[in-house]
């Protein structure tokens, strides 16, 4: 069975605009419910991306995820899949703007190492991102997903698939 890879969007966006934690409430037992039972995780870069902001979900986040709910990209099938999105991503310098591709590339995001760890276990990809081909200045999850058969979905297609409601 799959499991479901949370993009840190999933969690910024959440807090920060139709889930706020002190309202809520429900929205976050149930993440916390979830990562519990093994259906969600996360990957140790979005902890990274969390981590940047000393704000309530940073809080939120280390008092209530499991010690393991982020893993790992340290692993080789990880890292191999990484090193297949440089030269997919150099094939696209006629569309995209170079600070998009080096910011898709820069080894501490992490938007590539989720494509490479859901590519390397099968599991599908979570985030809010949206395709846009003709989008320039910014490279969407879905694009590369698309290109290297990742399957991703929106958070509230995942609830669905869970058949999770609140």
């Amino acid at each position: 069975m799959s499991v479901y890879v949370l993009d840190s969007n999933i969690f910024i966006e959440a807090h920060r605009s139709n889930y706020p934690l002190d309202v809520a409430t429900t929205f976050w037992s149930i993440l916390k419910q979830l990562a519990e039972e093994d259906k969600i995780i996360s990957i140790d870069k979005v902890k990274d991306e969390i981590d940047e902001n000393e704000d309530d979900l940073k809080i939120w986040i280390d008092d209530n995820m499991p010690d393991d709910f982020f893993k790992s990209t340290n692993d080789q099938a990880i890292v191999n899949e990484y090193g297949l999105m440089a030269p997919w991503t150099m094939t696209k310098t006629n569309h995209y703007q170079q600070g998009a591709i080096n910011e898709f590339l820069a080894f501490d995001k992490a938007d590539a190492w989720l494509i490479s760890y859901c590519k390397a276990t099968n599991d599908i990809l979570v985030t809010q991102e949206v395709s846009n081909p003709y989008q320039k200045n910014r490279i969407p999850i879905p694009q590369p997903c698309n290109y290297f058969g990742v399957s991703y979905c929106n958070m509230i297609e995942m609830f669905r698939q869970l058949r999770v409601t609140f």
